[in-house]
């Protein structure tokens, strides 16, 4: 009674498989128009039913109409599954005539065909298909022509309720996995000789608990000379009883991506070779097999789980015995007791597993968000216990379970009914399992023959091995089961997958991602959540207050046009009559009025007035209807005719006093300059001064973003959180797409721990540019602060893939840059060859001949344009751009020889070659690279000698110079700096420290990075911003070991010895780095503080000379003022006058500037200009006492000058 009642199940599901019609159909007899036919289905092992026998003819189709029915039972957890990944096989039979004294009807199998019920599994309710039918071996089909029309039949798949209710769909995935191929097997696998079974296997979740193996068990072993096609069509899992090319799946296809976009190992372009030759030259294991699977919810969150803890998963290879004919039977039963739990094992399948490897397989990027698909090539190691569970956290691996699995698969295919063919037939049938087209039958014959003329010898060496193969995995076993012992287990077999460098192309993908990502839509309305977006300017206003503004503006254009009159009538006499009488101008009113009544344009003046009362009347006074008092109309008309009075004279005093007013004067500094003066007074240390700056810009344009996002960087510098806050949320207020606003924001958010609207800020960054490399980089770092280590990861991957793009695409246009320079060059030498051979020119083949001679670069000239080399160098250590331009240049010129054309050298040099020219790379242009000189890890694809070898063939012209030595290859484009100093560049800008910090330790661990000038250089100037002066000067001096002449570190140096008044030291540093060729990267505040040394050590003259090329650059007050102190102080009144003019015009509240040229007009005897001049300075605050004493004393000197005398 107490008991609770069990969940309800959903009853049954039927599936309805209804074949519709058959066409193009072809019997055995080439001369009957008709071909009786019938259709078998089935799913699995399970016989659905046979249709009718209908009649198929050229015009009319076979109309079969037959519907077959299935089950789709939910208390099986593995039923949808079961659908996702079986076909429904059709086989199309050919029922032939009775003969006399025959009793019962021959049947010819003509072909078949497999229906995918995955779009029942997604949640459709009907489907329909028209699939090809793939003739069988033997049948009449296969002599069809290939202009013929192929043989068709239309399928309809239909339920009544969708398979996958709502909450299915959305709790529950599908997971599609495929295993392509294995390249670069152990040298030890023949594809002559004793042949075996290669299979894959990996763990799936089923539930929360509990994991099934799947399995892929057709692997087959292809020689390097047996190429693939471009477009390699997927292979069933499981195809039943499907034979030929019905094991393929419909419109699936193998992707291809770019090796820069795959997720798994072997990336890099030091790789790229070794996998040019095993996918070209080597043999290789090939599957080609998709898997799909269904996830419930339960199993969805498992997997999730499971790749959180633990980021890698097992993808176990093995190689296996081929199953031995006959045994079929036996195998499903043993395969049905251990299903049933009897543990029984067959003693001759133990130790079957060889070559037991494993590949780790990386499944942290299916959470990143948005992420539904993983695809690359994954290095295989030598599976043990150990090394499993160090990886992956598991116990043990699918070993001798797949093993069983595989062989269960093996021998159904095996099994699978067809013509019988006599003894050869089941290697004809596996063989014919596996391949497509005639080239995979001629294969089969010659492994038939191979096999058999070593039939003996093999069958001896098979025993052998079997036995040898048994005992190293049974020793394997007994090693990795005591985990604790010395010495770690060993799998000798496994370690031939290392030596060799083997790797397995895998996918896994997603119907839907297991992370969402938020849309850019849901974001931007985040950012609005947080900062709501503030117009430009004023909404405008269609009430009283735009009727009045109407009216005022209808008042003042009438008022222009009656003046306008006013004059035309009187112009004369007003030049000439200087008095004039009031009965004159009476009479000129007068004659005014009668010449506008006379005129009409009296009445267009009142209709130009009429609409703006009218809209005062309905806007203001809210009078829309008619008036049924008449004394109410005339209260109203005369309060209406008061008011629009007032109105017309406010307007016209604002009309006429426009011009009586003096103009406003333009502002003698623009935004940029005020930023100048800003950053200046921030170097100095004056912070009120460059806040007073900051704020002019804020006051003279408030809806520019850039000037709230400079005053919040310097209120970050100075640690005002809260006040920079505010200017970064008024920056993307103003613009929502304000890429660096968004960015600091989230920085803010992120020092104030407030995460989540941080996450929402960077996420927004990188919707709103998704191609930055810096939005990618802080969202990387924001993930790391918050330890979200996949996130991060996924951040930086994105950025980095950008950042070699970038570098890709700036070499690119380099290398245009240089053609276009060659043809301008080329073109202009042949005009002038032309006019020197009087109109005749040579072919221009001959006068390319030449260029070809030219000998190669030195190695040390090449080395200089290796990116990886110019890394690791500050910007001062590395090639200048003429010496790059040059070897650019040198190597395109050869690549246009080779090519003839134009167009062909661009393609070869711009383009990335698709995957059906990768054949054209071998090792044998790496190692004529390798003779060069070059770096083979600086290249990106090769370009072997065969290829110029075929150019020959076409007819290029080859010279015996050219043939003897290769030229060398165009490197990959290497980014000049990696993503962390690209962001660690732009946070020192932005004075954001705690993230500065932690860029700097992603640099220190990049293998774009370590520890180089660069790195010290940013180093020293976070330390600076820090106000820690030691650990700056020692930063700066780990740089000089690097790079003795880079200027910025000497300007650094400097102002690390001016800051702990170490006056003699810094003057070195600021003269040397004055002194180099290249200036530093901010030389403003070196030729300041350069300066203010000099005065204070009264070497006048070169202050005078230093301040002055601060003003030729960046003129502002204080270079200026400098310039006005140094002449003052050599006698030079004039000058010193005019540089403290110029100082007081950018700033006339500067002080100093003020008391200098009270100086100067004291000297020069100005007695007002003096007074004027002391006394604004005692007005603005000066505090230099000594320059105070000095005004007094020359005061009294002079007698003047001192209003308080």
């Amino acid at each position: 009674m107490g008991d609770s009642e069990p969940p309800s199940i959903r009853p049954p599901e039927t599936i309805t498989i209804t074949v519709l019609r058959a066409r193009n159909l072809k019997g055995s007899s080439a001369k009957a128009d008709a071909v009786n036919a019938m259709v078998k289905v089935e799913f699995g092992e399970r016989s659905l039913g046979e249709s009718p026998k209908v009649d198929c003819t050229a015009e009319t189709p076979a109309e079969f109409n037959y519907n077959a029915t299935m089950s789709c039972t939910y208390d099986d957890p593995t039923a949808l599954d079961e659908i996702a990944h079986k076909p429904v096989v059709l086989t199309v039979i050919e029922v032939l005539p009775k003969e006399k004294k025959q009793k019962e009807e021959k049947t010819v199998l003509l072909g078949q065909c497999t229906v995918d019920m995955l779009p029942l599994v997604k949640g459709e309710t009907k489907h329909r298909h028209t699939l090809i039918v793939n003739p069988l071996p033997g049948s009449p089909m296969e002599t069809l022509p290939p202009d013929a029309p192929r043989p068709e039949v239309d399928v309809l798949l239909s339920v009544n309720e969708p398979l996958v209710d709502n909450s299915q769909m959305n709790a529950g995935n599908l997971m599609t996995i495929t295993v392509e191929s294995l390249f670069s097997p152990p040298e030890s696998w023949s594809v002559t000789g004793t042949q075996y079974a290669y299979a894959a296997a990996l763990p799936v979740p089923v539930n929360a608990e509990k994991e099934t193996p799947i399995v892929f068990a057709n692997g087959m072993l292809k020689p390097g000379i047996d190429k693939e096609v471009p477009n390699k069509q997927k292979k069933w899992a499981v195809p039943a009883t499907a034979q030929g090319n019905a094991i393929y799946i419909p419109d699936q296809f193998i992707a291809q991506d770019a090796i820069e976009d795959e997720d798994g190992d072997f990336r890099g372009k030091d790789d790229r070779e070794h996998r040019t030759i095993a996918e070209q030259e080597k043999n290789r294991c090939t599957w080609n097999t998709e898997r799909r699977s269904y996830l419930e919810g339960s199993a969805v969150k498992s997997f999730q789980d499971k790749i959180a803890k633990c980021r890698y998963w097992p993808l176990e290879v093995m190689r296996l015995p081929q199953p031995a004919s006959g045994k079929g039977k036996k195998k499903q039963d043993d395969h049905a007791d251990t299903k049933k739990g009897s543990g029984a094992v067959n003693k001759d399948d133990e130790g079957a597993v060889s070559f037991h490897g494993v590949a780790f397989v990386n499944l942290a990027p299916l959470l990143y968000p948005g992420v539904k698909r993983i695809r690359g090539a994954y290095k295989i190691h030598s599976y043990t216990d150990q090394a499993l569970a160090e990886k992956t956290k598991r116990k043990m691996g699918l070993g001798e379970e797949a093993a069983r699995i595989a062989n269960n698969i093996l021998n159904r295919s095996s099994a699978s009914p067809g013509p019988k063919k006599g003894a050869g037939g089941k290697d004809d049938k596996k063989e014919k399992d596996v391949k497509k087209g005639h080239s995979r039958q001629d294969d089969s014959r010659r492994s038939n023959s191979i096999a058999q003329t070593h039939d003996t010898e093999d069958h001896d060496t098979h025993a052998k091995d079997h036995h040898d193969h048994k005992k190293t995995s049974q020793t394997i076993k007994s090693d990795a089961g005591s985990e604790h012992e010395a010495q770690a287990p060993v799998n000798l077999e496994g370690q031939q997958y290392v030596d060799s460098k083997s790797y397995i192309m895998f996918e896994i993908r997603l119907e839907k991602p297991l992370i969402p990502k938020r849309p850019p839509e849901e974001l931007a309305r985040r950012v609005a959540e947080y900062i709501p977006p503030r117009p430009l300017f004023p909404k405008r206003t269609d009430g009283a207050q735009r009727a009045v503004e109407d009216f005022h503006t209808q008042v003042s254009s009438v008022a222009g046009l009656v003046l306008d009159e006013f004059r035309d009538m009187f112009g004369d006499e007003l030049r000439t009559d200087e008095n004039i009488t009031q009965e004159a101008m009476e009479s000129r009113r007068q004659k005014l009025i009668y010449e506008l009544n006379a005129s009409g344009k009296y009445f267009a003046f009142k209709e130009q007035l009429k609409h703006s009362v009218v809209k005062i009347v309905r806007e203001k006074y809210l009078k829309t209807t008619n008036f049924e008092d008449r004394q109410e109309l005339q209260t109203f008309l005369s309060e209406l005719y008061v008011y629009l009075i007032d109105q017309m004279h406010e307007s016209l005093t604002k009309t006429l006093a426009l011009e009586d007013q003096a103009p406003v004067p333009a502002p003698l500094t623009d935004s940029a300059q005020l930023k100048h003066f800003a950053r200046e007074a921030e170097v100095n240390g004056n912070f009120e001064l460059a806040t007073k700056y900051y704020q002019e810009r804020i006051a003279r344009d408030r809806n520019d973003p850039s000037h709230w996002f400079d005053y919040g960087t310097f209120c970050l510098y100075i640690n005002d959180i809260t006040k920079a806050e505010e200017c970064f949320k008024e920056t993307v207020a103003i613009d929502q797409k304000h890429l660096h606003g968004l960015l600091l924001y989230g920085v803010v958010c992120t020092l104030q721990e407030k995460h989540e609207a941080a996450e929402t800020f960077f996420e927004a960054a990188t919707c709103v540019q998704p191609k930055s490399i810096l939005a990618w980089t802080m969202l990387g770092l924001f993930y790391d602060a918050v330890q979200n280590e996949i996130g991060a990861e996924m951040a930086y991957i994105e950025a980095n893939k950008l950042n070699q793009q970038a570098a890709v695409n700036m070499a690119r246009a380099l290398r245009e840059e240089e053609l276009a320079k060659q043809r301008v060059e080329h073109s202009e030498s042949e005009a002038s060859h032309k006019d020197d051979q009087g109109g005749l020119a040579p072919p221009t083949s001959n006068t390319l001949v030449p260029d070809i001679k030219q000998p190669t670069p030195p190695s040390s000239e090449r080395g200089q344009g290796s990116a990886r080399s110019s890394e690791k160098m500050s910007s001062a250590r590395r090639p200048s751009a003429s010496k790059r331009s040059s070897a650019v240049s040198e190597r395109l010129e050869y690549q246009i020889i080779e090519g003839e054309e134009e167009g062909v050298a661009i393609s070869v040099l711009s383009e990335k070659p698709p995957s059906a020219e990768k054949s054209h790379l071998t090792a044998t242009d790496s190692r004529e690279t390798t003779k060069t000189g070059r770096n083979k890890s600086d290249s990106n694809l090769s370009r072997p000698s065969s290829e110029y070898r075929r150019g020959s063939a076409r007819g290029t012209p080859q010279l015996e110079e050219a043939s003897e030595e290769t030229p060398p290859r165009e490197p990959t484009p290497v980014p000049t700096s990696s993503i962390y100093m690209q962001a660690i560049d732009w946070l020192l800008e932005v004075k954001a420290v705690p993230f500065t910090e932690r860029a700097l330790g992603h640099e220190l661990l990049s293998p774009m990075g370590g520890l180089t000038a660069h790195y010290h250089i940013a180093l020293a100037r976070v330390k600076l911003q820090k106000s820690e002066l030691k650990e700056a000067e020692e930063s700066l001096n780990e740089a000089l070991q690097f790079d003795y002449q880079n200027p910025d570190v000497w300007a650094l140096m400097g102002h690390v010895m001016y800051l702990i008044n170490d006056t003699t030291e810094a003057k070195g540093c600021y003269e040397r780095t004055i002194d180099f060729v290249a200036d530093a990267s901010e030389m403003h505040s070196v030729y300041l503080r350069l300066g203010s040394i000099y005065l204070r050590d009264e070497k006048f003259q070169e202050a005078k000379n230093t301040f002055l090329m601060a003003c030729k650059r960046s003129p502002s007050c204080v270079s200026w003022l400098g310039v006005g102190m140094a002449c003052y102080r050599l006698g030079e009144l004039s000058e010193a006058e005019d540089a403290l003019s110029e100082a007081n015009i950018l700033n006339n509240s500067d002080p100093e500037v003020w008391g200098y040229l009270s100086l100067v007009c004291l000297k020069t005897g100005r007695q007002l200009e003096a007074e004027q001049a002391y006394k604004y300075a005692i007005k603005v605050n000066l505090e230099d006492t000594d320059l105070l004493d000095e005004i007094i004393k020359t005061q009294k000197e002079v007698g003047f000058g001192n209003p308080q005398f």
